[in-house]
């Protein structure tokens, strides 16, 4: 399926009350999975997400599901000019991938999700 729904995000001001609810409401696995980040495992052939304390304090308690893209930059541009209102152009992800947000003319926000693509490994020479 094209753009489907890959990482579901949840922005908190209390990360360890959340993880704590959550561990309980459901069998998830919840840990580290870099600084003041934590992934959320929720097993085979569900969409995982994470946990992370809000950027901004003003700004509410919500989750923040990410969709998946060939281009975060370019679909980014794209979501502007259809009108929405860019809360992050583009941020690099370690070696893993990039994202972008966004929030669409009605309100809601959206994250887009772009894989590194991996360079093929090199075949070895036969002798």
């Amino acid at each position: 399926m094209p753009n489907a729904f890959v990482h579901i995000e949840l922005n908190t001001d209390d990360v360890n009350k959340a993880k704590k609810f959550y561990k309980g409401l459901f069998k998830w696995k919840i840990g580290p999975m870099g600084p003041g980040y934590l992934g959320i495992d929720v097993g085979k052939g569900g969409t995982g997400g994470g946990m992370t304390k809000k950027a901004m304090p003003s700004a509410p308690t919500s989750w923040l599901p990410y969709v998946e893209v060939d281009d975060v930059k370019k679909t980014i541009a794209k979501a502007k000019k259809l009108g929405a209102q860019i809360m992050v152009d583009h941020m690099p992800i370690g070696d893993m991938g990039a994202i972008g947000v966004f929030v669409d003319p009605t309100g809601a926000g959206l994250g887009v999700w772009e894989t590194t693509k991996k360079k093929p490994a090199k075949k070895a020479k036969k002798k």
